[in-house]
C-alpha cells in the first residue's frame, strides 16, 4: 500500500489592485455625503460669516466689502443696545430654562409610575413642542394682553391690578419665558422619562429594602442616575436660550423687542442690525459673538459637571 503525499495548499489569489483600493476607500465613500453636506451648509457658512464680520457690508450692496478688521466687534462693545440684548438673553434664559427643567423633571417622575392613560399623557406632552412657534406666540400675546387678556382677568379676580406685559421690563420677560416654558417642558419631560426608565430597578428595590421613602429614592437614586441626561438638557436649553428669536419677535411684532428694548435678545438684535438697519457685517459679528458665547456656556456646564463627578468619585 502506497501513501500519497498531502496536497500543498494553493494560496488564494490576491485581489486585484482596484478591489484592494475600493476596500480602503469604501468607508470614506459611505460617509462622504454627510461631510459634503456639512461642508456646504455648515462649515462654509461659518467660515464665510467670520470673513464677512471683518468687513463693512451693507444689504443694499452685498458685493461691496470694505475691510474693517475688528471694527464691527469694537462697535458692538460700544453699543448700549448690545449689552441690553446680552443682559436680556441671560435673564430670559434663566427665567425659561430653570422652571422648564424643574417642571419637566417632576412630570417625568410622575409619568414614570403606573397611571391610567400614561400613553395619552406622554403623547400630549409633545403637543406644545409640535405647535408652531408663530401660532403659540400669537395666542400667548392675546393671553397677556393688558386690557382684555385672560391673565390680567385672572389676576383681577385675585385682587391684583392689571399688568402691562408688553411695556414693563420684568413682566415682558416673564411673558416671553412663559411661551418657551410651555413649548419645551413636555419635550424635556420625555427625555427625562427615557432616562428614568434606563435606571436599573434593582437600585430602587435595594433602596426600598433599606427603608428609603419615595422622596429619598428620588434624590439618591433617580437624580444620580439622570446626571448625564440632565447635563444634556441643560446644554441644549442653554443653546436654545442663547438663540431665542421667534418668541420675542412675534410677541409684539417688533424687531426692537419692545419700546425700550426690554425683551430684545441677541438673536433679535442680530435680525435688527442685518435686516432692519442693513448692516450685514455687524450682524455677522453678532452671530460670531453668539457662537463664542455658546461655546463658553457649554464649556462651563461641562466643566462643572466633570468637577462634580470627580468630587463624588473621590468620596
Amino acid at each position: 500500500m502506497s501513501l500519497a503525499a498531502p496536497a500543498k495548499a494553493v494560496p488564494a489569489p490576491r485581489p486585484p489592485a482596484v478591489r484592494r483600493l475600493w476596500r480602503v476607500l469604501s468607508p470614506y465613500a459611505y460617509v462622504a455625503p454627510f461631510f459634503s453636506l456639512f461642508a456646504a451648509f455648515g462649515l462654509f457658512p461659518l467660515v464665510y460669516t467670520a470673513y464677512v464680520s471683518l468687513h463693512r457690508v451693507e444689504l443694499q450692496d452685498p458685493g461691496t466689502m470694505e475691510w474693517r478688521g475688528l471694527g464691527n466687534y469694537t462697535a458692538l462693545l460700544g453699543d448700549e443696545f448690545f449689552w441690553t440684548a446680552l443682559r436680556n438673553t441671560f435673564t430670559i434664559g434663566l427665567l425659561s430654562t430653570v422652571p422648564q427643567l424643574v417642571m419637566a423633571l417632576g412630570l417625568a417622575h410622575l409619568l414614570n409610575h403606573r397611571l391610567r392613560g400614561r400613553t395619552f399623557l406622554r403623547t400630549a406632552m409633545l403637543l406644545p413642542y409640535a405647535t408652531s412657534v408663530a401660532a403659540a406666540t400669537l395666542v400667548f400675546a392675546q393671553l397677556f394682553g393688558r386690557d382684555f387678556g385672560l391673565v390680567n382677568y385672572a389676576l383681577g379676580l385675585a385682587g391684583v391690578g392689571p399688568v402691562d406685559w408688553q411695556s414693563d421690563t420684568l413682566a415682558s420677560q416673564i411673558a416671553v419665558s412663559t411661551i418657551v416654558v410651555w413649548r419645551w417642558t413636555g419635550y424635556n419631560a420625555l427625555i427625562y422619562l427615557a432616562g428614568m426608565q434606563s435606571i436599573p430597578s434593582e437600585l430602587y428595590e435595594a433602596a426600598e429594602m433599606d427603608g428609603a421613602s419615595r422622596l429619598r429614592q428620588f434624590f439618591h437614586v433617580t437624580l444620580p442616575g439622570l446626571r448625564p441626561t440632565i447635563l444634556f438638557t441643560v446644554v441644549i436649553s442653554t443653546i436654545g436660550a442663547t438663540q431665542l428669536f421667534g418668541e420675542p419677535l412675534l410677541f409684539e411684532g417688533s424687531m426692537s423687542g419692545g419700546i425700550s428694548h426690554q425683551y430684545q435678545t441677541l438673536g433679535l438684535y442680530l435680525y435688527e442690525q442685518g435686516w432692519g438697519f442693513f448692516h450685514l457685517g455687524r450682524a455677522a459679528a453678532i452671530a460670531w459673538v453668539m457662537f463664542l458665547l455658546i461655546l463658553v456656556l457649554v464649556g462651563v456646564n461641562a466643566l462643572a459637571a466633570r468637577r462634580r463627578s470627580r468630587k463624588e468619585a473621590g468620596r
